[in-house]
């Protein structure tokens, strides 16, 4: 199933931009679900869009686009799609363009991710880096200076050092570089960059000398074309993998995955509906794709969350990296007063949070 959705994804990117705007079924009318954004999320939400329209036998039409996490939150903040996929918390200037058009929103962790290094086969050096070592390479000041192996590691072959990376509108950009770097969106810019992760797959497979990161998923549904790389740091040399994240060695790359729903659209029965199913038979799915599942009380939290109608973030509008899922469950959710969005019956207006 992962090959085949990941597969599928040029084609739903082109679903998940028809139109704009909130739509209405009415009697003979195929209800429309418009999910955007993440492409490390899109495989998760795809799989379970799938399900869940089989399941409605085609009554309710879900579709699902790769805009990256930045690019999805600006279509959701402008009201042009229903749910958001989000590789990582909502930002300060993506909270002050939802609350200038009036959206409103519900934040639901859904999974967890583990960022993975990876290179070709063909790589016989490369098995263990070190935080450092990434830092080093990937930095603004690397650019046009760190281009050969031998100087990230002076006994790595002399090499031309060829960089594959996700594109800034990507929500695995913003982490990555606030993980490794230290400040999110700090990066060298002399790489190949993408918001599509197969476009990464492809470049890094068929290069000798290409060294890159992509979402765990990716690598999971290609590892015969790519060499995972374990990250070395106080644990020792540690892989990304479901034991790992959830012990919490895997640092500082694994990452909460969330789901976005406006509150506008949340009223309609088929989004109920739909947010319900993906947290409900979601988890089921999330082992086969690749990702780490919540625990059950989490996916009982959220839903609680949504059913009481709780909107807002437990974040600041700041990037954060190590956070683990006790941590992000026991962050309340606050809301934005957003004009346009009601009086804030269902959950109280609450006073602006400051990132």
């Amino acid at each position: 199933m992962v090959t085949q959705l990941i597969g599928c994804m040029a084609m739903a990117g082109l679903l998940g931009i028809i139109g704009s705007g909130t739509h209405v079924a009415t009697a003979g009318q195929t209800a429309i679900i418009k999910v955007d954004g993440s492409s490390s999320v899109y495989p998760l939400s795809e799989a379970v869009a799938e399900e869940f329209q089989n399941a409605n036998h085609g009554r309710i039409r879900v579709t699902v686009g790769i805009a990256g996490t930045g690019g999805g939150f600006k279509k959701f903040c402008r009201g042009e799609t229903d749910i958001a996929d989000a590789s990582r918390p909502i930002l300060r200037e993506e909270m002050d363009l939802c609350q200038k058009n009036g959206i409103a929103y519900y934040e639901l962790p859904v999974a967890f991710d583990a960022l993975t290094v990876v290179v070709s086969p063909k790589n016989t050096w490369l098995t263990s880096i070190t935080v450092e070592e990434l830092k080093r390479t990937w930095e603004p000041a690397a650019q046009k200076k760190v281009t050969n192996w031998k100087h990230i590691r002076y006994d790595w072959p002399d090499a031309p050092l060829v960089l594959f990376g996700a594109g800034s509108d990507s929500g695995t950009f913003d982490y990555f570089t606030q993980a490794i770097v230290g400040t999110a969106k700090a990066s060298r810019g002399d790489y190949t960059a993408s918001e599509d992760d197969n476009v990464l797959v492809q470049g890094i497979a068929n290069n000798k000398n290409a060294l890159g990161y992509i979402p765990f998923v990716y690598y999971a549904a290609h590892k015969k074309k790519l060499k995972v790389v374990s990250i070395a740091g106080k644990h020792g040399p540690v892989f990304p993998n479901v034991e790992n994240v959830v012990n919490g060695r895997y640092q500082p790359l694994s990452r909460p995955l969330f789901i976005y729903v406006s509150e506008t659209a949340a009223k309609r029965t088929e989004v109920q509906d739909f947010v319900n199913y993906y947290l409900t038979a979601g988890p089921k799915l999330i082992a086969e794709i690749g990702y780490v599942p919540l625990s059950e009380q989490a996916y009982d939290m959220a839903g609680e969350r949504f059913k009481k109608g709780l909107l807002g973030t437990g974040f600041g509008g700041t990037p954060e990296t190590g956070l683990g899922e006790k941590e992000i469950m026991n962050r309340p959710p606050k809301r934005e007063k957003a004009v346009g969005s009601g009086d804030g019956s269902r959950s109280g207006e609450m006073e602006r949070r400051r990132g």
